[in-house]
């Protein structure tokens, strides 16, 4: 399935110098912007790095908590793909680059969450951009959302762009915990800064340290938390720093990158003593012992002659080992198409 380049810009036309005279090819053709030169690639790049304009941005409620009577929200910031078309537009035009799409869907399997089998849409996008290069991503989505496909579709055009630079800056994010109100809406947004803007990025600022990237008005600080403060009174504290050592012990067998996908996905943190509720650090412990069960299964299975039917089952995902897998669903979904593969090779041997 292929995909066009996207959404026209939402903005009027500039007005200007109007070329009269214009050829039937450079109305149907128009010239692309290639990179031919080093210097021009790595212009391009460092552009596509640069990120979005703050009007832009739109924060998502990933995850709610109760702390007493009040209600939070922890906040995520993203873009809409239309922001990701513009800047491609805007640097290579739509001549010069392309995307297309193949999905796949995977047997049904047991989900982690409530135990129901269900099956997943999988979206790999490849995205190419002349004289840069070309990248693929897979985004994923349970097939009982009604938008599964265009979600996973979305999810795969961005870790594409995000492959080149594009939009890679909203994953240093952490989440941001702020008041919610009866209709479970943010009191408050928080306003960016620093090196998550334009300005400060091209000034020189860059994720990492201390400064989040984010300001919170300071008339309404009590009803915003950063990510990582402790909600839980001190008699909790025993109970949570040992869920935090037992997420800490799953990082050798699960993994460097599957361990801080999980605590990605789970919690919107890199570390799990940055988890400041006690039930979502119960609730990444119970993903990552499932991702263990995963796979001690998937090690079975090669045991048991299973190798080949597992080669096949990630490279359907584009994918060369399980070593490249960042989230349970994914873990599970290949486990269990790779299983389904065996068996049914067994029964007709």
């Amino acid at each position: 399935m292929a995909g066009t380049n996207g959404h026209a810009s939402d903005r009027a036309p500039e007005t200007g110098h109007v070329k009269t005279h214009a050829s039937a090819s450079e109305i149907a053709a128009p010239k692309a912007a290639v990179c031919r030169t080093t210097a021009q690639m790595r212009r391009a790049v460092a552009e596509l790095e640069v990120p979005f304009e703050p009007g832009l941005i739109e924060w998502r409620i990933m995850k709610f908590e109760r702390e007493g009577g009040r209600r939070k929200g922890l906040l995520m910031p993203y873009a809409d793909q239309r922001a990701y078309t513009d800047r491609l537009n805007a640097l290579f035009t739509p001549a010069g680059w392309t995307r297309s799409y193949a999905v796949h869907t995977s047997a049904n399997f047991e989900r982690s969450r409530d135990g129901k089998m269900i099956a997943k849409v999988f979206v790999t996008c490849e995205l190419k951009v002349l004289g840069v290069g070309s990248h693929s991503a897979t985004g994923e989505e349970w097939t009982d959302d009604d938008n599964a496909g265009t979600s996973a579709e979305a999810q795969a055009f961005k870790r594409a762009c995000s492959c080149f630079g594009l939009g890679r800056y909203l994953y240093s994010f952490g989440g941001v915990w702020v008041e919610l109100d009866e209709r479970s809406r943010a009191k408050q947004l928080p306003v960016l800064s620093g090196w998550a803007t334009p300005q400060g990025w091209r000034a020189g600022l860059r994720p990492g340290g201390e400064e989040p990237g984010y300001e919170l008005d300071a008339r309404n600080e009590h009803a915003a938390s950063p990510a990582g403060e402790v909600y839980e009174t001190e008699g909790d504290a025993p109970a949570r720093r040992e869920l935090v050592e037992q997420i800490r012990a799953m990082a050798e067998p699960l993994g460097k990158r599957l361990y801080r996908g999980l605590l990605k996905s789970g919690a919107m943190v890199w570390k799990p003593e940055d988890i400041g509720e006690t039930s979502l650090l119960e609730s990444v412990l119970r993903d990552m012992q499932a991702a263990q069960s995963a796979l001690d299964r998937a090690r079975a299975l090669v045991e048991d002659g299973g190798t080949e039917c597992l080669s096949r089952v990630l490279y359907s995902f584009a994918l060369r080992s399980l070593n490249e897998v960042t989230t349970l669903q994914r873990l599970e979904a290949i486990v269990a198409a790779a299983e389904a593969e065996a068996m049914a090779k067994r029964s007709q041997s």
